[in-house]
């Protein structure tokens, strides 16, 4: 039965005490039990965040002359994110709803400049390697442009070979990540603004993840390779407020080294009869709550408090590798160079996704990973109190699927199975979409207890198209 309007109001406190009874089955990241999705600073922050968000729920950003405030806000936020981030006096930005937004709105920008600076380009292509984020291929998808996926090496870091190939003359930006999100590894971001800029090319850099604590985790002592605007042929940055920035979501920053790239991402119309039309990035109405949560964050924090929160985490992200390398079968991926722990089982008796299983009937949310599988903590600074509990849940874990092999073929391990040993990828397309159709189809109002049936006829579907494949490859 469809949900309807109600005939009439409801009093507040019914509404909020269904809103809360919502809330059962999801996720505890309060408690530190997701590495993902949510970065919880404590209560008290929370409590400023909420406070400072509801004082602009209602203004609208899209119009800075009619909410000047605004405008302050994100203006003060862009520039203290290019301090952080070592831009020039000539840096400008602006702030967008997020890492999907700000990568299409940098996408975009270069796309555009090429128009203007290089006419001759037909068919625009992004050069980034293969752990650069999925919303890349998003923007590409909706803009037109062409990807060219490059190959990273054992550790995870972009082929720069691979990259001097890929580069054409149709290339309107290159993109590294610092770090990537799949492995936690900066990309050789110097080497690849050298190639960048001897061909006058755009050089994006990712650091939607980590443009707010790598800085801090730099001061901390910590190494890894140049990646910000101190690095020639670095020409825009994006950073994300709402991750560890601790800030509302969704805040993110696109900065530019100067104008004359961010130019490019305005949009402009003057011929509509409503009247002259301008926007700085894709969003139409700006909410006003998320830039002002993201100022009070910023103020809220200090560098001392985002100094702790770097220190919390990264002393979690060690404990928690050097854990898992206790356990026999399993390995952490790509290098130490961030926050982010992933790693994956080099057992064949040991099957990735169903550890993945068991650590989420001991009540931990898992990300998933493929090529290879593996698993994915984005290790915050709520997580430091439960690494221990974590690591005996692994532990106990892999005792369990080494007992009972057969774990890997049912439940959600099957699924991810599945999918990661089909090597024809677009064959898993529409069996994922068909999973998808059915948790958004009419009156699926909730992912669960729905989700579990959707899965295994997922998994079906995709080993049916596995066993086709194979009976078509040994055919002679």
């Amino acid at each position: 039965m469809r949900a309807r309007i109600p005939t009439r109001g409801r009093p507040a406190d019914g509404v909020l005490t269904d809103m809360e009874s919502f809330r059962a089955r999801d996720a505890n990241y309060k408690g530190g039990r997701t590495f993902s999705l949510v970065y919880w600073a404590g209560d008290a922050h929370h409590d400023l965040l909420k406070r400072a968000h509801g004082m602009y729920m209602a203004e609208n950003a899209l119009n800075p002359m009619a909410f000047q405030s605004l405008k302050r806000m994100e203006a003060e936020v862009v520039e203290m994110t290019a301090g952080l981030l070592s831009a020039p006096p000539s840096a400008v930005g602006s702030m967008t709803s997020g890492g999907t937004e700000s990568l299409m709105v940098a996408v975009f920008a270069a796309r555009e400049r090429a128009r203007v600076k290089r006419p001759w380009v037909r068919r625009p292509n992004v050069v980034m390697p293969t752990t650069a984020h999925v919303a890349l291929d998003k923007a590409a998808h909706w803009l037109g442009v062409r990807i060219k996926r490059v190959p990273v090496d054992a550790k995870g870091r972009a082929d720069l070979r691979a990259v001097k190939r890929a580069v054409d003359r149709n290339t309107v930006l290159i993109v590294g990540s610092a770090p990537s999100y799949p492995w936690g590894v900066v990309d050789p971001i110097v080497e690849m603004a050298a190639i960048a800029r001897r061909r006058r090319i755009p050089m994006h850099v990712d650091a939607c993840f980590g443009g707010y604590i790598l800085p801090w985790l730099e001061r901390l002592g910590v190494w890894f390779p140049g990646w910000d605007f101190r690095v020639p042929g670095v020409t825009s940055i994006s950073a994300d407020v709402h991750k560890y920035g601790y800030a509302a979501k969704g805040a993110s920053v696109l900065l530019y080294r100067d104008m004359d790239h961010m130019r490019h991402q305005f949009f402009v119309a003057t011929h509509w009869p409503g009247g002259v039309y301008a926007s700085p990035s894709m969003q139409g109405t700006r909410p006003g709550g998320p830039i002002a949560a993201a100022w009070a964050a910023m103020q809220g924090m200090g560098e001392s408090g985002y100094l702790d929160k770097a220190r919390e985490a990264w002393d979690a992200a060690e404990r928690l590798r050097a854990g898992i390398r206790t356990l026999p079968g399993l390995r952490v991926l790509g290098l130490p160079h961030s926050t982010v722990v992933s790693y994956t089982s080099d057992d064949p008796g040991l099957d990735v996704y169903a550890l993945a299983d068991q650590l989420e009937a001991a009540g931990w949310h898992v990300d998933r990973q493929q090529d290879p599988p593996s698993i994915h903590c984005s290790v915050g600074a709520a997580n430091a109190g439960v690494i221990d509990d974590y690591l005996a849940d692994l532990g106990r874990a892999v005792s369990v699927v080494r007992a009972d092999p057969s774990l890997a073929t049912r439940g959600n391990a099957a699924m991810y199975g599945v999918i990661a040993a089909i090597p024809v990828r677009g064959l898993t397309d529409r069996a994922v979409r068909d999973a998808m159709a059915q948790m958004y189809a009419p009156g699926a109002t909730t992912a669960a207890p729905g989700v579990d049936a959707t899965v295994e006829r997922a998994a079906r579907a995709l080993k049916r198209v596995k066993d086709a494949v194979r009976g078509i490859w040994r055919q002679p």
